[in-house]
């Protein structure tokens, strides 16, 4: 059981957002696009509570065709993301892909088929992620980003 008080975690991930966005912003996007061979992209939700623009760089380790896949595992904590909660809440979303224009995009979590079927790709080439889903109970989501026709 989680104690009241502080997440360490939650602030390292707070930090390591912080850190990813100051880089991005301060070379004007040329640095930190890419992670571990995997594009960086830059999502924007709609805060469930609020209603306020929320953006997070993620990293996508799978795409298929023009749907990039993102993995909702806050680095293996038993929470799930803020951003998870925002786009299930409201699905659409904003998506820049290494500085691109840009795009509309509907985010939705990958069925029980898809999962299955995507789940070993994403770990093949990024073993990591494994590592994040040993850390926890809860089944990391892959959230699936499609293009808006």
């Amino acid at each position: 059981a989680r104690t009241a008080g502080p997440n360490p975690r939650n602030r390292a991930t707070k930090t390591m957002h912080a850190t990813h966005r100051a880089t991005l912003k301060g070379s004007w996007g040329g640095v930190g696009r890419n992670a571990s061979n995997m594009p960086g992209l830059e999502l924007t939700t709609t805060a469930r509570k609020s209603a306020l623009a929320r953006w997070v760089m993620l990293s996508s380790p799978l795409q298929e065709g023009s749907t990039y896949v993102v993995v909702a595992s806050r680095g293996g904590d038993d929470t799930a993301p803020s951003w998870l909660f925002n786009i299930e809440a409201e699905p659409a979303v904003e998506v820049v892909v290494n500085g691109k224009p840009k795009q509309l995009m509907n985010a939705r979590v990958a069925t029980a088929e898809e999962r299955a079927r995507m789940w070993p790709l994403v770990i093949a080439d990024h073993k990591n992620y494994e590592g994040y889903q040993k850390r926890t109970e809860r089944e990391i989501a892959l959230i699936l980003l499609e293009p808006v026709s």
